[in-house]
């Protein structure tokens, strides 16, 4: 199968050359033009390595080294209707192509097998309908995304209304995924001479209220709450789980999870050029998986043109009372893995964002007016590491 990937330097002449069109319409009778018009386009390209001895392939030991290369185009229409609503129609599509050594191990007879790569396409489309006036919100949304062992389909509904000030606005959202998987064995796990594949569902429901405040012209801050239930076959059927009398078995974990994020975040503006964005998430579910997650990022303007943005996230979790090493389990554990995502951990997570605007555009292209690169740097305590770069471009 022939793979194109499109980078975001040759989206960003496609684009140039349709938009440069769309500015030439003429209007010779002073008509009031209320066509859809492009508000902001970002093209965002990433590059991403892994590396760890914990596969849950292959029941928690041997390599966890991936790569993934993602492309993602994200276009925003907008268009005022004749009593001022403003419509905003959202348009994104991205393609990732990864490769995975722990998959490669599904056949362990196979040392190059069709699942040590895979493409996953993930289109999505939303509309906003805003009345400024009032300060409400309505949008509403789909999504899909797809690739060999993998189906998910999505819908997601919100409602926004701010305060009579415009300092204060209140949130609810719904999203729900309903999701089918391919449901792949580890070979000595497959029936003799099976050559097809079952199936299962996972749905995911949840649940978002959130309430953001301007507390002064220095200081903002928001509460948000999640409510999250998952049902159906919530493991991975391709992860082995090896018991201590040297059995392997295909993990096993219950049917239905809650969820309950509880977060907040707060930015200070420390004069023209300093911002500091301060985020704290709590985390807890019924598989008695605890996390606190701690997040700090520091905008910093050094010029017109140029500005750096350091950041910092620690994380650390409980780990759930179904997971044990591998060789740990016995014929009493009800429900069984070896997955380290699962275990118990801290992580640390630190990078830079540097931002680009120059006054005369993007390669002399003045509508293309920023530049983004960011770099983050991850490691964990179950001996895993991981590095991110990307690039985003946009158009405004």
């Amino acid at each position: 199968m022939k793979r194109i990937f499109i980078t975001g330097l040759a989206l960003l002449g496609l684009f140039q050359y349709q938009l440069r069109a769309q500015n030439v319409v003429s209007d010779s009778t002073n008509y009031q033009n209320k066509k859809l018009k492009v508000e902001e386009v970002n093209l965002i390209s990433s590059y991403y390595k892994q590396d760890g001895d914990n596969s849950a392939v292959t029941g928690g030991i041997g390599s966890e080294h991936l790569t993934d290369i993602a492309n993602t185009i994200d276009v925003k229409l907008i268009k005022y209707g004749e009593n001022g609503i403003k419509h905003t129609f959202d348009i994104e599509a991205g393609i990732d192509h990864y490769t995975s050594a722990s998959s490669d191990m599904i056949d362990l007879s196979a040392n190059s097998s069709a699942s040590s790569s895979d493409i996953r396409f993930y289109p999505s489309l939303s509309y906003i309908r805003e009345n400024e006036e009032k300060g409400r919100t309505f949008s509403a949304g789909v999504s899909s995304s797809s690739e060999f062992d993998y189906q998910s389909f999505g819908g997601n509904l919100s409602f926004s209304q701010k305060t009579k000030n415009k300092n204060g606005e209140f949130t609810a959202k719904i999203q729900t995924y309903i999701d089918q998987l391919k449901l792949i064995e580890p070979i000595e796990l497959r029936t003799y001479r099976s050559e097809g594949y079952g199936s299962a569902n996972r749905n995911t429901f949840a649940g978002t209220l959130s309430y953001s405040q301007v507390v002064n012209q220095r200081l903002q801050v928001m509460i948000v709450g999640d409510i999250i239930s998952q049902n159906g076959y919530l493991s991975l059927p391709f992860h082995r789980v090896y018991f201590a009398d040297g059995s392997v078995h295909q993990e096993k974990m219950p049917d239905t999870r809650l969820k309950i994020p509880l977060g907040f975040r707060a930015s200070y503006f420390l004069g023209d050029n300093f911002i500091i964005r301060a985020y704290y998430r709590y985390y807890s579910d019924d598989w008695s998986l605890k996390a606190h997650t701690a997040d700090i990022e520091i905008p910093v303007k050094l010029s017109q043109a140029f500005s750096l943005s350091p950041f910092y996230r620690y994380y650390t979790q409980t780990g759930t009372k179904y997971f044990k090493p591998y060789g740990e389990h016995t014929a009493a554990d009800e429900y069984y893995t070896s997955n380290y995502d699962l275990s118990k951990f801290d992580s640390s997570f630190f990078g830079m964002g540097m931002k680009f605007t120059p006054p005369n555009g993007v390669f002399g292209l003045k509508h293309w007016n920023t530049v983004e690169i960011r770099y983050g740097h991850y490691t964990r305590t179950t001996n895993m590491t991981s590095d991110i770069i990307s690039l985003n471009i946009k158009y405004k």
